[in-house]
């Protein structure tokens, strides 16, 4: 694999057009009036800055919230600007790179090696028995990388793709004290749809809830009549398969296609919006768009290879290799799984599945 194969962009709100067959075009992907999203009226006064410009500062973050229908296009850096600016990730000026998490997909690990095991002019700060570390420019004390490690869950815990693009910059700004033209490079990991799935399983049922995620889209968080909760009680322990298989309003089922896409959309959490078949496509192929849109991704199951698109596509390097676990305890529970469980979680993921081999494509020509 050569340099000139990796697709590097700078990525802003709703950004970057991947023209591909197998996705919309943009004049598609626009996103619902707002009297067919749920909540009522979109609140211009919002302390989240949902701007669709990432290169604005707070003049640019009022305009913006009093025009909620009006999507920027902005396409950052394209594959030709890469090429022929010589380009790489700039830490003395104010390029950023912002992780975008997603439960159970190696990104715990992948976050620890990007605060400890970078090879930096100034690494990393980490203090002992705390879960922060300071990721600071070489010249001043401003963040370069957005992540749960270095700044925490500033835009909610595991933010997703929506949160993120309408909260970074507003949160860099008031973590900074200025308004600044930084640029954005979003950074994820993606897993094997069927083994993600029976991991979020067993955590949930070990007691895990996530209960601090906002689920934060056009202004509002979701209601909770459309996200109603699937258990009683302050967690889900010890709850079995097909329990956990069956709440419709499970968040694990397609949560990688979900996390990825531009929610806006297809009217946020409002299922009623449009019908089901309708928000499938177009949340995937949104997905689908936004992934390759991104500076990088990684998949959980090719270590390697995703350590050395990294390294070479930021022209950085890590002191120590990343480990591939080949059989984990997910993996083994999937192949214990009845028949019909599999076909069911199969279904349940079916988006998910179809992203997965998308990516997985994609990263092997990168």
């Amino acid at each position: 694999m050569g340099r000139a194969i990796f697709t590097v962009c700078a990525l802003s709100k709703r950004a970057v057009l991947v023209q591909s067959s197998d996705m919309l075009t943009y004049n598609e992907l626009q996103p619902l009036p707002l009297h067919q999203q749920s909540g009522g009226s979109y609140n211009n006064h919002n302390t989240n800055g949902n701007n669709n410009n990432n290169m604005g500062g707070s003049t640019a973050i009022a305009s913006k919230a009093s025009q909620p229908q009006n999507i920027i296009v902005n396409s950052g850096l394209s594959y030709e600007d890469v090429l022929n600016d010589d380009f790489q990730f700039d830490m003395d000026g104010h390029d950023v790179m912002v992780f975008l998490h997603i439960q159970k997909t190696g990104g715990t690990s992948f976050g620890r090696h990007l605060v400890r095991d970078l090879d930096l002019k100034r690494p990393c700060e980490c203090q002992r028995q705390r879960k922060r570390c300071y990721c600071f420019r070489p010249h001043r004390n401003e963040n370069w990388l957005f992540s749960r490690y270095s700044t925490g869950w500033k835009c909610g815990l595991h933010a997703d793709w929506t949160e993120l693009t309408s909260c970074v910059d507003v949160e860099l700004d008031k973590n900074e004290g200025e308004t600044a033209k930084r640029r954005y490079f979003y950074i994820s990991l993606l897993r094997e749809p069927i083994s993600r799935y029976m991991s979020e399983y067993r955590h949930v049922r070990r007691g895990a809830t996530w209960k601090g995620s906002r689920h934060w889209c056009l202004g509002r968080q979701a209601t909770a009549s459309e996200l109603p909760p699937c258990y009683k009680g302050k967690d889900w322990l010890d709850v079995d398969l097909d329990q956990f298989a069956g709440c419709e309003s499970n968040l694990a089922a397609n949560r990688q296609t979900r996390m990825l896409a531009d929610l806006a959309l297809v009217g946020c959490y409002n299922k009623s919006s449009m019908p089901a078949h309708e928000r499938d496509r177009v949340m995937l192929a949104s997905a689908k768009r936004n992934l390759a849109a991104m500076a990088y991704f990684g998949l959980t199951e090719y270590q390697k290879m995703s350590q050395y698109i990294f390294e070479e596509t930021f022209n950085l390097r890590f002191a120590i290799p990343f480990e591939q676990h080949n059989t984990t305890i997910s993996a083994t529970a999937v192949q214990n799984l009845r028949h019909d469980q599999k076909r069911r979680i199969e279904k349940l993921n079916s988006l998910d599945i179809e992203l997965y081999a998308y990516a997985k494509n994609l990263l092997f020509q990168r």
